[in-house]
């Protein structure tokens, strides 16, 4: 069993790195294709479809993954599955419309529509078929996702390059690539469970639905704040600066963003033997605490390359059309330690089971990035966005650091009950 597991974990790693380097060398193509400008088009459409596409998280792993595994019985899953399937597709389609109405009502201009429709293709896609993978992950199987994700990518990769090469600029061809990578994704997730699926009929069950989204409804409300909070500094940012601008600092978020999932890889490594097998809070506490000083200088270490590093990376990503990325690309980069330990800290609150101190968090980093945000960014434009980016991190381990702090044994209890 551990040497599945443990497998199972090298391919899920694997992936993740390939995927990290892929995407780069994808959106360094995309912005020379298409320049400053058009790369702002694409950039912020891509974040109106990042916080529609949290909808169709209702009902995420966290709670299916958990239930595939009490109910191993191939015909319960089976039953589990579909309804699951049922749930985010109708999110799904319920955040694809709230992109398209939200995109029309808010003015926004026909190139930003129309890349959006494109890209919220895979919100239709992604999420309702990704319950084959979360069936995957339940029986401690990854590596045909891994596979098929992997395909898809690199299907991806090889025809923006070939836009590239063929000299396209127009940004609606490349928003097609992505449509077409999730659609590929799909239907080889879909071949696979159908070939191994009971063959029995599934009849409509009213209360699994309730549970389903009752017990996933923390978890999705936190989803949706997280990735408002992500973006939101380029959604104040289009209308009040210009596109060249918002192109530059979309590139640099780019950058600090695919560095920030190395965060996210380091503490799910880690999270396991080091916070969720100690026996106890204070154990637990303390090597929580130990993770995110370590974790902490990984990402200063990493923030301070990248600062030293930036012309060299923008030139080698961008291009010369891209130098105003060198500036913000160093100061943002000052961040990169708070978000490493950030992610560190907040490991405390998925042990002890505190889904709603994440969604508080979430909350407040949002409203507080909006707020900064709105008073820097008329005055100093993209850098007052940087300013907003750096506040909230700062504020996100502040809160981290006062959960780890005020947790107490009762929390510890509940968890272990």
């Amino acid at each position: 069993m551990r040497r599945q597991i443990a497998r199972n974990v090298v391919w899920l790693l694997g992936e993740r790195a390939l995927q990290i380097t892929v995407s780069i060398a994808i959106v360094a193509l995309i912005a020379r294709g298409v320049g400053p400008e058009g790369f702002a088009h694409f950039q912020y459409a891509q974040s109106l479809v990042l916080i529609a596409a949290s909808i169709g998280l209702i009902c995420g792993a966290e709670v299916v993954v958990p239930r595939l595994v009490a109910h191993p019985s191939p015909d319960a899953q089976s039953h589990l599955i579909a309804h699951a399937f049922g749930l985010r597709a109708l999110a799904s389609i319920a955040g694809y419309l709230a992109l398209l109405v939200s995109s029309v009502l808010t003015g926004q201009d026909a190139t930003t529509v129309h890349i959006a429709a494109i890209l919220g293709i895979s919100i239709l896609l992604r999420e309702p078929f990704g319950v084959v993978t979360a069936w995957m992950q339940a029986h401690t199987d990854n590596r045909p996702s891994v596979v098929f994700s992997l395909s898809a990518l690199a299907f991806k990769a090889v025809l923006i390059a070939a836009l590239y090469f063929s000299a396209v600029h127009a940004v609606h061809e490349y928003a097609w690539t992505f449509a077409l990578e999730s659609g590929l994704l799909a239907t080889m997730l879909a071949w696979y469970y159908a070939r191994r699926r009971p063959r029995i009929r599934i009849s409509p069950d009213r209360g699994l639905l309730i549970r389903l989204v009752r017990d996933g409804s923390v978890f999705w409300i936190s989803m949706i704040l997280l990735f408002s909070a992500r973006r939101i500094d380029q959604l104040l940012l289009k209308p009040r600066v210009p596109l060249v601008d918002l192109g530059a600092y979309a590139a640099c978020m780019q950058v600090l963003d695919n560095f920030s999932l190395l965060a996210t890889i380091i503490a799910s490594a880690v999270a396991p033997l080091a916070v969720y097998a100690q026996p106890s809070l204070a154990k637990a506490r303390y090597n929580v605490l130990r993770v995110a000083g370590g974790m902490a200088a990984i990402g200063m270490a990493g923030g301070i390359l990248i600062a030293i590093g930036a012309p060299w990376i923008v030139q080698l990503l961008y291009g010369e059309r891209f130098e105003a990325t060198v500036n913000l690309l160093q100061q943002g980069a000052i961040a990169s330690g708070l978000i490493f330990a950030d992610a560190g800290l907040a490991l405390l609150a998925v042990h002890l089971r505190k889904p709603a101190w994440l969604v508080g968090k979430s909350l407040l980093v949002l409203v507080a990035t909006a707020a900064v945000d709105l008073f820097t960014i008329p005055k100093y434009g993209v850098q007052g966005a940087v300013y907003g980016y750096i506040a909230a991190n700062a504020l996100a381990v502040v809160v981290s650091l006062g959960f780890v702090v005020l947790a107490r044994e009762s929390d510890a209890a509940k968890q272990a009950a």
